[in-house]
């Protein structure tokens, strides 16, 4: 019987089993032998699994480097999804930075290096500053230019940093997630945040509506995914609006989650996806 494992995280939630149980069923319904497991659990028997799927792994940020090479040996042993690549791509927020040089609608990204001053000039107005390696905001900040320099400085003492201009309309329109599940649009949701808030996270207050995605919106969505270095077999896309336009503020294409729960039959068209990637 064909196996498939789905990484996760030892800690375990809500949100978290939303996204892997219904994925593990709709695996299980289609005549695989599917389980989950953390990312880190040795004795799991990755190199044993036919696919390994790559899900919930959202504390991967805080030990990058154990993470990919983690991926590295699945990569070398068995089908992994997202590929090796993608990931190695993808955990960086360089990406954001490569993007908007391929021409592609992007939030404006600077990054500084690890180690290095912070620069005299770190914008003319609100910006936001976050390590280039996070997720779910963890260390984001946002604030005058003068009144972060020594959180930027702090930051760089312990890796890159991204440093961004704030997005006002974040707080009137929230940001808008399109999910894509194997070779189509599978559904999208707007991300509101909590009232005077700029994290748009449920954990940090924020709220989902279900959303239409207008026909830029997809646009600017495929010109991202165009620019990943590998097939995926999902995605998750986040924009938002700068002077009426949508722009790319988060490529996901590691651990996002897909808000499974919001569409009935997005766990089927997910395993789908992945029966695909079976070699």
């Amino acid at each position: 019987m064909t196996r498939v494992l789905v990484a996760g995280s030892r800690v375990r939630s809500e949100r978290s089993d939303a996204e892997t149980r219904p994925l593990v069923a709709a695996l299980a319904a289609r005549g695989l032998d599917a389980a989950d497991a953390p990312w880190d659990d040795d004795s799991a028997g990755w190199a044993d699994a036919d696919l390994v799927v790559v899900r919930t792994t959202w504390d991967y940020t805080e030990r990058r480097d154990d993470f990919l090479a983690w991926a590295a040996k699945v990569d070398a042993a068995t089908t992994l999804v997202n590929p090796l690549a993608v990931l190695t791509w993808n955990s960086h927020k360089r990406y954001l930075v490569e993007l908007a040089e391929a021409g592609v609608p992007t939030v404006p990204t600077t990054l500084l290096e690890h180690g290095t001053a912070v620069p005299g000039d770190l914008g003319r107005g609100p910006v936001v500053v976050k390590p280039a390696v996070s997720a779910g905001g963890r260390g984001t900040f946002l604030g005058h230019p003068e009144d972060l320099r020594g959180t930027v400085g702090d930051l760089l003492g312990v890796g890159d940093v991204l440093v961004q201009p704030a997005v006002e309309s974040i707080g009137r329109d929230g940001e808008v997630s399109l999910i894509r599940l194997g070779e189509r649009w599978s559904h999208a949701v707007r991300k509101v945040p909590a009232a005077g808030g700029f994290l748009v996270h449920e954990k940090h207050g924020g709220r989902l509506e279900d959303h239409t995605p207008t026909t830029r919106e997809v646009e600017v969505a495929e010109a991202a995914l165009a620019r990943a270095p590998g097939d995926v077999a999902a995605a998750r896309v986040d924009l938002v609006r700068v002077d009426g336009e949508p722009v790319v503020m988060e490529l996901e294409l590691i651990e996002p989650e897909l808000f499974l729960r919001r569409t009935a039959d997005a766990p089927d068209r997910l395993a789908d996806a992945l029966l695909a990637r079976l070699p």
